[in-house]
């Protein structure tokens, strides 16, 4: 019966990835489901038990520590144990360097904390656990991760930093069978980035990203997921973001051009 952690699961790709286990698991699913707003992660609790799963809501937030190893205490003392880490939880933010004060720049830790802490802070917790069910680490990153895109200092940092993480502790647990799977979504049809922190730290409102080509919700989800049973190394999400990460070898400053041109018209840099 997995016993599967998914953090940032009140909404978005970590909401779509409960419900899609749900359906899929039935009742051999034992879901914990993890995030700051208590009365979304009911609603999306009460979808996954129509569906017959086993379902245990711990509000967390993930920037803190205490909290991060609470919810891998509560779910180890409600389930027995841990098969698989899905570390979606995170905040988008779009700014251009220059355009934060000095007074403002801490969103930049906090941004931090939560993307990459958040992350290093449930795994650190899990990891006794996942060795002994031999067990599947997923962490959600961003094709952000991948390639810097102007606008995005902050984010593609924490992303750029997570992914060191993940690939030096993939080959750290090599010898004891437990896989870690990194995703790679491009822009996704969700409200993270109407969420996420402007040059202030306060919610944006809007995507400073073209959403002409989203890809939708279900879809992302779907190929973690798929991933995840499949123990893959990583997953792409499209086609630019797969060339990308070879091109910006061999050229990166039309790399640059392509990330330009993935942020909306009036608020590029000039």
């Amino acid at each position: 019966m997995p016993r599967i952690i998914i953090t940032g699961a009140s909404d978005g790709i970590g909401a779509e990835m409960a419900r899609q286990l749900a359906h899929t698991h039935h009742e051999q699913l034992q879901l914990v489901l993890a995030a700051r707003d208590a009365a979304k992660l009911q609603a999306v609790a009460l979808e996954c038990r129509a569906a017959k799963a086993q379902v245990l809501v711990v509000r967390t937030d993930v920037a803190d520590q205490a909290q991060c190893r609470a919810l891998i205490a509560q779910t180890v003392q409600a389930f027995g144990g841990i098969d698989c880490l899905i570390n979606n939880a995170g905040i988008s933010a779009h700014a251009m360097l220059a355009d934060v004060s000095a007074e403002h720049l801490q969103w930049y830790e906090q941004l931090m904390r939560v993307n990459l802490w958040g992350s290093v802070w449930c795994t650190h917790a899990a990891l006794p656990h996942l060795q002994a069910s031999r067990g599947r680490i997923v962490a959600v990153s961003s094709l952000a991760g991948l390639v810097g895109v102007p606008g995005r200092t902050a984010y593609s940092a924490s992303k750029f930093a997570m992914v060191g993480f993940f690939e030096a502790l993939r080959a750290e647990l090599k010898p004891s069978g437990v896989s870690v799977t990194l995703a790679y979504p491009g822009v996704v049809d969700t409200r993270i980035r109407y969420h996420g922190y402007n040059a202030q730290g306060q919610a944006a409102g809007v995507s400073g990203l073209k959403e002409d080509n989203a890809m939708p919700v279900s879809e992302c989800a779907h190929l973690i997921i798929r991933a995840m049973h499949a123990r893959q190394r990583e997953v792409v999400m499209t086609t630019k973001g797969k060339l990308g990460r070879w091109i910006k070898l061999i050229a990166p400053g039309w790399v640059e051009n392509m990330a330009l041109a993935a942020v909306k018209q009036d608020i590029r840099p000039h």
